[in-house]
């Protein structure tokens, strides 16, 4: 994955057609907001019983399984034999599209709960789901919070439950892998658990950060080999964030160009983002 600033991938392209933007503002954006508030008053409603969250998961998958059906997604998983289903690790994954949160739900195969911005937890049904769901809110800059999250964080793990985590704290803008920040890893070295890094490959592709035209195509999720935490320290969170970082970046390159990005008719969208 391009990691520097020669060649952003932001530059002005075309991207689809009129027949691709008018099917995303006419049929694919609408009945994406319905589903995901029909499922979020669902999931809202189950989790007056639903202590474990697990019933809400389930409602959940069903909500990424329909969206990614409604654009025309298609997900291939390479590696997934290194799963170990029931185990406590922290996923670190690289975020690029809004697409990339129904390929995790939809492919990932236990519960698990996820580190997100606070501000996400304010938006109608999306925060609503996220609060009584169990998700871990990221305040940042605030000394307090995160030593809170940081605690829940570390609860959740010893509780046997995954964490998925996006260590550049938000969707890349350019497609270009971001910096790195250090709490999910802290966290992973106090819990002492593994990080399990995956790529996520063509989602930006098919829509970028600040965009509603929406294309069909194939997105890959590359999952790694976990990385062990045992023995690390404190003072090695920026190592092992630098490590993890490398393995992403070489987990991209090196199915970037296997994955066809789009389907027929959809041309004129930016290529893979390799390192040249």
């Amino acid at each position: 994955m391009n990691t520097d600033e020669r060649q952003p991938a932001t530059e002005t392209q075309r991207r689809g057609s009129l027949f691709t933007c008018l099917r995303s503002y006419c049929f694919v954006v609408p009945i994406v907001y319905l589903y995901t508030g029909v499922l979020g008053a669902v999931a809202l409603l189950c989790s007056l019983f639903d202590r474990d969250g697990r019933v809400q998961h389930r409602v959940a998958r069903l909500w990424a399984a329909i969206n990614l059906k409604t654009i025309g997604v298609r997900v291939r998983v390479d590696g997934r034999e290194r799963l170990e289903r029931g185990q406590a690790v922290v996923y670190a994954v690289n975020h690029l599209s809004a697409i990339d949160i129904p390929v995790l739900y939809a492919e990932l195969p236990d519960q698990f709960r996820i580190m997100a911005k606070k501000q996400l937890f304010r938006y109608p049904f999306l925060g609503w789901y996220l609060q009584r769901s169990g998700q871990i809110p990221i305040a940042l800059g605030e000394a307090h919070a995160a030593l809170r999250t940081v605690k829940r964080a570390c609860d959740v793990l010893h509780g046997g439950m995954p964490l998925v985590i996006f260590p550049e704290g938000g969707r890349s803008p350019t497609g270009q892998l971001q910096e790195f920040m250090g709490g999910a890893f802290y966290v992973a070295i106090r819990a002492q658990v593994p990080v399990v890094p995956m790529a996520i490959v063509g989602s930006y592709e098919l829509l970028p950060m600040n965009s509603f035209h929406t294309l069909a195509g194939e997105v890959g999720l590359i999952i790694g080999e976990p990385i062990s935490t045992a023995g690390l320290r404190v003072r090695d969170t920026e190592k092992l964030a630098a490590r993890v970082r490398q393995e992403i970046a070489e987990l991209y390159d090196s199915h970037a160009e296997r994955t066809p990005q789009l389907s027929a008719g959809d041309e004129g969208a930016p290529k893979p983002i390799v390192n040249t």
